[in-house]
């Protein structure tokens, strides 16, 4: 069994198996009887490695078996094989060429937090979202048929991926077509670990034996040539492995189910594995493992060792620490209390997320109105339309969602919500650049695809207190609404305990200045005020993306000579889109500047080294002001 690790180690563990297994064609040179020593090995180096650059951490601790097999029986990269979401990739790209490269993890330049294609020919789908994975392997197993190839397609997906629908959609249809594909369901819900055990691998190993597959294969022959004779035996069959084993819901949809089975029980794994590698049509395995397996703080508190952040320098005994700096509370933190209060003082608000309650800041909540609280696990679009659904019947639910998600629903927003003009409030987590997740989970198009659908209320708070009015107004407000905010602290604005809405469609000017008037749109504000400074130029707070405050944008127009809107979201179709559509309609010719986010995917980095190449940092801001004000001659 897995050696278990109490500390992360701060010096580079020595691993000489692993030192011989930098590539999968490498480590199909050990003899198997390493391989358990080249886990612990492998484990190790990956606490090391996560300690000096921080990432995500349990999942890829509770895969490391599973990995080694995989690379192990599998013929990677020939072989294709997805990892869904990939919070778990940590131990492949180690062991797929990258381990020397694992310092650079998340850093600007450096390897990405996923999978991604463009970085390993061993990565061979990118993602980052939840359950694609069984689709995926399923389009390239299809295409493997077309081809005439014999490579096999292997799809690793988690119990809480699972809860997508999409994962059933591709479930389904795999059967359709009969694909020679295996999926292999990490299960790491420790609610069922009691069906691991001794007889549950023993009868694992059995029914994905090829003398079991055979034996099948040839009883139903024989007994096909009698009338309802097979159809007995295999109904007799199913329902003998549905007392023995939990599978009977993927027997049904078509798929050969085996498990579940011990995932850390590496010569359980590489036999199963064997066994399942050559058998036509859709295969099932189900696992079972541990998130944090190997390290005991991680198994003591998973959800709290999801991610880390890297180890701090040890100071010496006399050091005095650094003094932090302050910092206002995290948005999320904002919305959570807006949350609680809310629903004291409303009766008719519920609260829903698609399995974001800590991200999202709901725990609080969760707690306090339980009956209110609805987390419906990953599955985005379900958690829209069932907010239509309470909203029809008068309740206020308020939809607590990362920006990157909710693209996943957008249907949903359309045809569910704003079609029928229904009182839905989007509480938008995660907008603007997220750092060193990429672009996976950037919250980029949010305003370009939310401004366009009519009767859409959209506002962009540019502080804490502004947050909490805004919520206040998408929740009083008769119809679809949303408030979108970043990742992360604000400036720190003081904040009103009362539960106060904002005057619809207004924004506010900031600062008074000459020439140039900065319209910003959300956080970058306190940038656009250093900016004011510098160049003595107007500041507004827009607030509204939609509606748009008109007036105030006319009279800007006629009392300066350069107009600059700022926004963390596309410059393509973003609320900068929105002013200078609105120039356009009513006649007025005016030079506008569009400050935002490029038409390209921003990469990894940190936050600050994001918008400083994206020129949203007060001095990529004043630049470029400074460049069209040249080029106007002003």
């Amino acid at each position: 069994m897995p050696t278990t690790f109490h500390e992360i180690p701060r010096e580079r563990p020595l691993t000489p198996l692993l030192d011989r297994a930098s590539t999968p064609d490498e480590l199909r040179r050990l003899g198997e009887a390493e391989l358990e020593t080249l886990a612990d090995e492998l484990r190790e180096y990956l606490l090391y490695t996560v300690g000096q650059t921080g990432g995500h951490f349990g999942a890829g601790l509770g895969v490391i078996e599973l990995t080694v097999a995989l690379h192990y029986v599998f013929d990677t990269p020939d072989d294709r094989l997805v990892w869904d979401v990939g919070h778990q990739a940590y131990p492949h790209k180690i062991l797929t060429g990258r381990r020397e490269r694992m310092s650079t993890l998340r850093q600007k330049d450096g390897i990405a937090a996923f999978p991604r294609r463009s970085e390993s020919e061993y990565d061979t789908f990118g993602v980052g979202h939840s359950s694609t994975s069984i689709s995926a392997a399923l389009g390239m197993a299809i295409a493997a048929r077309l081809q005439g190839s014999k490579r096999k397609s292997v799809a690793v997906i988690g119990d809480g991926a699972m809860t997508a629908g999409m994962a059933f959609e591709a479930l389904n249809h795999a059967t359709e077509v009969n694909a020679n594909m295996l999926v292999i369901l990490n299960d790491n819900d420790m609610s069922i670990s009691k069906n691991v055990g001794g007889l549950s691998n023993y009868l694992a190993k059995i029914l994905s034996s090829r003398t079991y597959a055979s034996m099948r294969e040839g009883s139903k022959k024989i007994l096909s040539r009698l009338p309802g004779a097979w159809e007995i035996a295999r109904k007799t069959e199913e329902h003998a492995k549905g007392m023995l084993v939990p599978g009977t819901l993927f027997e049904e949809l078509g798929w050969n189910y085996i498990g579940p089975i011990d995932g850390h029980d590496l010569p359980t794994l590489l036999a199963t594995l064997r066994n399942m590698r050559d058998l036509e049509g859709p295969q099932f395995l189900h696992i079972i493992t541990r998130k944090g397996k190997g390290f005991s703080p991680a198994e003591a508190d998973p959800i709290g060792y999801h991610a880390i952040t890297k180890l701090e320098p040890l100071k010496a005994d006399n050091a005095a620490a650094a003094p932090k700096a302050s910092s206002g509370p995290k948005y999320s933190s904002v919305f959570g209390q807006w949350l609680c209060d809310m629903a004291a003082a409303d009766p008719r608000l519920i609260g829903i997320t698609p399995a974001m309650k800590e991200g999202s800041d709901l725990v609080a909540f969760s707690e306090k109105f339980p009956e209110r609280y609805f987390d419906v696990a990953i599955a985005e679009q379900h958690a829209v339309t069932l907010a239509a659904g309470m909203a029809c019947e008068g309740s206020k639910p308020v939809v607590a969602i990362y920006s990157t998600f909710l693209q996943r629903a957008y249907d949903q927003l359309i045809h569910d919500v704003a079609v029928q003009n229904l009182d839905v409030l989007f509480a938008i987590d995660r907008a603007g650049l997220v750092g060193e997740d990429g672009p996976t989970h950037a919250g980029s198009f949010d305003l370009s695809y939310l401004r366009c659908i009519p009767g859409m209320l959209v506002m962009t708070p540019s502080d804490e207190n502004e947050l909490r009015r805004m919520l206040t107004t998408g929740h009083l407000y008769n119809g679809p609404a949303a408030v979108r905010y970043p990742r992360g602290t604000g400036p720190n604005a003081p904040i009103d305990a009362e539960l106060t809405p904002l005057e619809i469609g207004k924004g506010e000017i900031r600062r008074q200045g000459k020439q140039t008037a900065l319209l910003v749109f959300g956080v970058q504000l306190a940038e656009a005020l250093k900016v004011g400074e510098q160049l003595d130029a107007t500041v507004v707070d827009m607030r509204f993306v939609k509606p748009l405050d008109e007036a105030l944008v006319r009279e800007l127009a006629g009392s300066h000579e350069l107009l600059v809107t700022i926004e963390e979201n596309s410059i393509m179709g973003g609320a900068g889109s929105a002013v200078s559509e609105f120039l356009a309609q009513d006649g007025l010719i005016k030079p506008v500047l569009h400050l935002g986010l490029p038409d390209y995917y921003v990469e990894h980095a940190k936050p600050a080294q994001m918008l400083a190449e994206c020129g949203l940092d007060a001095s990529g801001i004043e630049k470029a002001v400074r460049q069209r004000l040249a080029q106007l001659n002003l």
